[in-house]
């Protein structure tokens, strides 16, 4: 049984955070924002917004390409670094949104690489019980929610989006053809959001730390993210046969215009082929692949044997690729 795309949704919301508001915060010059990142914008929810509201919008865009997508829908999948709540799952507070019949709804947290760990997730599922059902799977991330506006480092690059795939059983050679993931815990450190868990109590003391915003080594996050998203775009390729030349868009997390031009060249591939969200949207974490395919799609219609490469890396470290054949 082939899985592959037969829905896609995304959602930003309205407001729009520019270099000027980020140079006010942190007294770095919008010019300076720009050439270090190749943002110029993104966005932030109002107050009172949660997680799941995003993801609402998202989801019923993928689900309502199809008019019998609901009653099919075997399972709910939703990748978050935000979750509305510690408990339950943001997925089951969607369904609830939803108002979909009792399907299982669960949450995924790989960071930025999440939604490619819940597509390779959504597709087991599928496969395992053949019924020719439905998966929905959806990331959506408010992370200026964890967003410290002081810290140069992380406050122009991150927004506010969700993306969406409704997952489907799609013609033999078609659909997710190879997925690859790797996690490297030793560097769980350089990247996250320290308190809030079991290990580190969100009180006032980690809240005058600034404990409970996004921290990041952006260059240690650097020098593994380029090499290991070299080695895992190899990696799915060889396990297909295919070359670089065989991919008409890759479609990677818009983590850092910069950082995707560095790795586009690294490859060889043509900017032409590397849709780019980040200079509108900035870095929308779980929900940017999603996101960047539904815009990329808006922009130029993908066309029944396209090969898509997706790709993310995220805190963990860890990273995933896979490759879709269009349907």
């Amino acid at each position: 049984m082939a899985v592959g795309v037969v829905g896609l949704g995304a959602y930003v919301p309205e407001r729009v955070i520019t270099n000027a508001h980020v140079s006010r915060w942190t007294g770095m010059p919008e010019e300076w924002i720009e050439e270090r990142t190749g943002i110029v914008e993104r966005r932030y929810v109002t107050a009172g917004t949660a997680t799941s509201d995003l993801a609402l919008v998202a989801a019923n865009e993928a689900l309502d390409g199809e008019p019998d997508s609901r009653e099919r829908l075997g399972a709910l999948v939703v990748a978050t670094t935000t979750p509305d709540v510690p408990q339950p799952a943001t997925a089951a507070i969607l369904q609830h949104k939803l108002h979909l019949k009792s399907v299982p709804a669960f949450d995924v947290n790989a960071a930025c690489s999440g939604f490619v760990y819940a597509l390779a997730i959504a597709e087991g599922l599928l496969k395992a019980h053949r019924s020719g059902g439905r998966a929905l799977v959806v990331g959506a991330d408010i992370l200026s929610s964890v967003t410290n506006r002081k810290d140069r480092r992380t406050a122009s690059l991150f927004g506010d989006g969700a993306g969406a795939m409704l997952l489907g059983e799609v013609p033999p050679g078609y659909g997710f053809l190879t997925t690859r993931m790797i996690t490297d815990g030793e560097y769980h450190h350089v990247v996250g959001v320290d308190a809030g868990g079991t290990r580190m109590e969100l009180d006032e003391e980690a809240r005058a730390g600034g404990k409970h915003y996004v921290h990041m080594d952006g260059r240690t996050v650097k020098n593994w993210v380029l090499p290991t998203l070299r080695k895992l775009v190899e990696q799915v390729l060889d396990d297909c046969g295919l070359e670089l030349g065989d991919i008409s868009r890759f479609v990677f997390h818009q983590a850092n215009g910069r950082m995707l031009e560095t790795l586009a060249a690294d490859l060889g591939v043509g900017l032409d082929r590397v849709p780019l969200t980040t200079r509108r949207y900035g870095n929308i974490g779980g929900a940017s692949v999603p996101f960047t395919l539904h815009e990329s799609h808006r922009l130029r219609p993908l066309e029944r044997g396209e090969r898509i490469l997706l790709a993310a890396a995220g805190a963990g470290l860890c990273a995933g690729a896979t490759i879709l054949h269009w349907y």
